[in-house]
């Protein structure tokens, strides 16, 4: 029995996502099982091809932090126990709802094909490249999600699962509503009861390993949609930035100058509408975010409270956040001293490393900088950015594990805030990743980043130049010609000046009527002579 546990622990590799849409049914919640069968042969999670079978969910014990003083009364509790107690669990390279995908980082039909895909800075996409991601974030908003679905009401208003509430969203949506439910307020019962004290993917350890796993998810479902395997979240590197750099037309989206909130009629985005934005009336009502598109993406970057932010995070202060030696401190939520995780989060001071600071830094700073659908935790997943946003913050994440190196034992295993625990079942995922799994370097998830890859100056120089000589790749022929032209005429005029010597006999005396007459002579000196003299010392000074 012991070796059949290790060979499990060895080659077991959990699926993602929440709601799969063949678990959101009557039948699936009322025997809370999530084992869909794998189309490949019918079997569930593909049992019959080795995939994976159908397990009971374990749930650890170890007792959580003391921010949260209830228990029974948030379905993401213990999760994902109040909807599901049998999940698909996948075997070696297998990953998915019911087996069907591979782990990230693997390929092909048996999964077997091992690839590292490369997150670049989004400044050094190629103009095409560029077109590419805004057309793909744009597909995925209006493209229905054919897997998901996005639940509307509790567990207790579902009547147990006798009476599903489920509701149908596009795959960019799919991620929206997660980010959402993931930091959503507890609901206590009634209009206005709730605990907002609790957030299971942020103020806490979870808030890197949590975002990580999401990024990865989300580019996976645009590489599904699009059939491009080699697609992958680009960055924005914030450092010193003076604004916002990324809100072009052609990346993010401008301000609209008629109404600075909104963005510009030439980006696409401005036709974007937002979906689970507006918290406190949700909060207002006691109810979840019902899924209907509510308003416009809101932004106004820079006009924001700089009390809380004077400005976006500098390079010195990334790098005094990069040298903090422990993941996480103390009551490791937002107090927690010299912690990276608190400071990078934004919580710490990024220049003393002291919790609960009364001004946003790193990651934050950027949200709250945004002054728009960013601003919000629960809506902030809205916004586009938030995708460049998180990317860069995963690769000071990924720098921090690189320099440190950290052992599995420093991410906590108890006594972090609820949902944080190191051995913790993600929310909302299915069927299962825990924090402490994705406490480790991208190099083993099959993705690297551009800026941490021992490159020389000349290389970087090289990334930065790229979208430049794409568009000279592209002139080329228009300058080949222009070329051309100005060779034909460089011979041309003296040609044809030889030729009208040689044929018109009266050209010597025609040309002094021409060009030396009253009309062409020189009256008055363009210089007199004192200044020609002071232009002649200027030149030679110089």
């Amino acid at each position: 029995m012991w070796c059949v546990a290790m060979v499990f622990m060895l080659f077991w590799e959990p699926g993602l996502q929440q709601f799969p849409r063949p678990c959101a049914t009557r039948q699936a919640l009322l025997a809370k099982e999530c084992c869909p069968p794998w189309d490949g042969d019918g079997s569930a999670c593909g049992a019959s091809s080795g995939r994976g079978f159908c397990r009971d969910v374990v749930v650890p014990d170890a007792p959580d932090g003391t921010q949260y003083p209830f228990r029974g009364v948030d379905d993401r509790e213990r999760w994902p126990l109040v909807f599901y107690n049998r999940t698909c669990q996948c075997m070696g390279n297998f990953m998915g709802f019911s087996c069907a995908d591979c782990k990230f980082g693997y390929y092909g039909v048996n999964c077997l094909e091992r690839r590292e895909s490369l997150r670049r800075n989004v400044f050094h996409l190629t103009r095409t490249e560029r077109m590419q991601l805004v057309s793909y974030l744009n597909l995925a908003k209006q493209t229905p999600s054919s897997d998901y679905v996005v639940a509307t009401g509790t567990y207790r208003e579902m009547e147990n699962g006798s009476n599903p509430t489920f509701a149908n969203v596009s795959v960019y949506d799919i991620f929206v509503w997660m980010h959402y439910y993931v930091s959503r307020d507890t609901l206590l019962g009634g209009a206005g009861n709730v605990w907002v004290d609790v957030d299971f993917a942020h103020w806490a350890p979870g808030f890197l390993p949590w975002h990580r796993v999401y990024l990865l998810q989300w580019e996976r479902e645009i590489r599904k949609i699009t059939g491009d395997d080699s697609f992958s979240i680009p960055f924005w590197d914030w450092r010193d930035a003076r604004g916002c750099d990324v809100c072009t037309d052609q990346l993010m989206g401008e301000q609209n100058p008629r109404d600075p909130t909104l963005l510009s009629p030439g980006s696409v985005f401005s036709s974007w509408r937002s979906l689970c934005s507006q918290a406190q009336d949700y909060n207002a009502r006691g109810v979840l975010c019902d899924a209907r598109a509510e308003g416009p993406l809101r932004r106004n970057p820079g006009n924001h409270d700089h009390s809380r932010v004077p400005r976006l995070p500098t390079s010195a202060e990334v790098a005094f956040t990069l040298s903090l030696a422990n993941y996480d401190t103390g009551a490791m939520d937002r107090t927690a001293n010299m912690s990276f995780r608190n400071t990078m989060e934004g919580f710490g001071d990024p220049q003393t490393g002291l919790g609960s600071s009364t001004r946003m830094g790193m990651h934050a700073a950027l949200h709250i900088f945004m002054n728009g659908s960013m601003s919000s935790v629960q809506g902030s997943a809205n916004d586009p950015i938030f995708l460049l946003h998180h990317s860069f913050v995963d690769s000071l994440y990924e720098e921090w594990l690189r320099r440190h190196r950290p052992n599995p034992s420093q991410y906590p295993t108890s006594n972090a805030p609820i949902g944080h625990n190191g051995e913790y079942h993600m929310v909302p995922f299915l069927p299962l990743h825990t924090n402490r799994e994705y406490f480790i370097t991208s190099k083993e998830l099959g993705y690297e980043y551009s800026r941490l890859l021992a490159t020389s100056k000349y290389q970087l120089l090289s990334d930065s130049l790229r979208p430049y000589m794409e568009d000279l790749h592209a002139m080329w022929p228009w300058l080949l010609l222009a070329s051309l032209c100005g060779a034909v005429a460089a011979l041309g005029v003296p040609a044809a000046a030889v030729y009208i010597k040689r044929r018109v006999p009266a050209w010597p005396r025609l040309r002094k009527r021409l060009f030396l007459s009253p009309t062409f002579r020189e009256t008055q000196p363009l210089l007199k002579r004192d200044k020609e003299n002071k232009l002649r010392g200027y030149t030679a000074a110089m």
